[in-house]
């Protein structure tokens, strides 16, 4: 079965130069409230997260809450395997797709169709699951023959949908959103929104990033509110989307 287990997971950014940046780290402070600190060597580092535990077994739903610069997205990105902790232990065990950018891979200067596979090895799809499910991503997308030609030529909406229709074109056991996922005309809205209910009632465990209370409580039976990087508050979602809805 998937899990997920993360022990005092603490994650630190260098930041070079930090002697000419120091209007910049005094605003950075007051605005979002993340730790700046200076190491014995002398570099300055900001904290992202610090001393994160918590663990996910299968059937888990967890939502994140936190105002912007709270560790949200950093968080994300250690579940993902993206960024390694620089303090603690992350142990992800299970086939992990992460939908924090759909458009990584994409190239402008190849086909739609290229680009499915493209996208496909970076998501982990093998060959053969490529091919297998190319001709329904293809399909899923609507944009026919435009799939033949450069993604460069097609308009911004036209390549939300190809991305969209290529990362949700998986069975992962942990999903990882940073807000829910949705492009195109009211038409496509509405099977997109279809591919993502069933892509996340397939998952075993799910990660849920959003700015949406109402989203977080449709989706997920756990909520944790992050903090100047740390975890405030872990509990049942009315709990702490009252809690944070009060501060």
């Amino acid at each position: 079965m998937p899990k997920i287990v993360l022990k005092s997971a603490s994650v630190d950014f260098p930041v070079f130069d930090a002697s000419a940046r120091s209007l910049k780290k005094r605003v950075f402070r007051s605005v979002v409230g993340t730790t700046i600190s200076q190491r014995p060597d002398g570099h300055v580092v900001v904290r992202g997260l610090e001393d994160i535990n918590f663990e996910l077994n299968d059937g888990a739903r967890l939502g994140l809450v936190g105002h912007n610069g709270a560790g949200k997205t950093t968080l994300l990105r250690v579940l993902s395997g993206i960024f390694v902790p620089t303090g603690g232990e992350a142990t992800i065990d299970g086939k992990c797709v992460s939908l924090i950018n759909i458009s990584l891979g994409i190239d402008p200067e190849a086909s739609g169709k290229d680009n499915i596979r493209l996208r496909g090895v970076i998501m982990g799809m093998s060959p053969r699951e490529i091919a297998e499910r190319s001709d329904d991503i293809a399909e899923f997308t609507g944009l026919g023959e435009f799939l033949d030609m450069p993604l460069r030529t097609y308009s911004a909406g036209m390549q939300l949908r190809l991305a969209f229709a290529v990362s949700t074109a998986v069975s992962p056991e942990i999903l990882i959103m940073d807000e829910w996922l949705s492009t195109g005309d009211a038409e496509f809205q509405h099977r997109a929104n279809e591919r993502m209910r069933a892509i996340i009632d397939a998952s075993n465990i799910l990660i849920l990033a959003s700015h949406s209370a109402e989203l977080i409580r449709a989706n997920c039976n756990r909520v944790i509110w992050l903090e100047k990087g740390r975890i405030k508050m872990d509990g049942a979602p009315d709990d702490v989307l009252r809690a944070y809805g009060e501060q």
